[in-house]
């Protein structure tokens, strides 16, 4: 899988885990002498979350989540795509958090667990030309 230039690997640069939240709005009508009707108003948001765990030391990544970040600072949406080549859409990182831990002399983390949160973007796709 790759989101834009970040392409998540076996070794490196990798991912453990995949959720998805879809939130679709329904409008509430107050009506007489019954419960209250429901209006399918349209789909709000589209997210996703992955998470994997860097070992940097033995086998690098921390390089490609230094872009994601630089990505995410720049309010930069980026291509989804699948292995197989499914096209997810244009995506923007809402939240990164990391747990890094198991440091080395320099201070340089031995395991850092991530999770990238994206939310589908669906605003002008001029915004999303100057990649990079």
């Amino acid at each position: 899988m790759a989101l834009g230039p970040f392409t998540f690997r076996a070794l490196g640069f990798s991912f453990q885990d995949i959720g998805r939240d879809l939130d679709t709005s329904w409008a509430e009508i107050e009506v007489v002498d019954r419960f209250n009707a429901l209006q399918w108003t349209g789909p709000k948001s589209d997210d996703l979350t992955i998470a994997g765990v860097l070992f940097p030391e033995e086998f690098g990544g921390l390089s490609q989540l230094e872009g994601v970040r630089k990505a995410a600072i720049a309010g930069i949406p980026l291509m989804l795509v699948t292995l197989e080549g499914s096209i997810k859409g244009l995506h923007v990182i809402q939240a990164i958090s990391e747990d890094r831990s198991e440091h080395t002399r320099k201070a340089l983390p031995r395991r850092n667990a991530y999770r990238l949160q994206l939310t589908r973007y669906t605003g002008p796709v001029s915004a999303a030309i100057n990649l990079f």
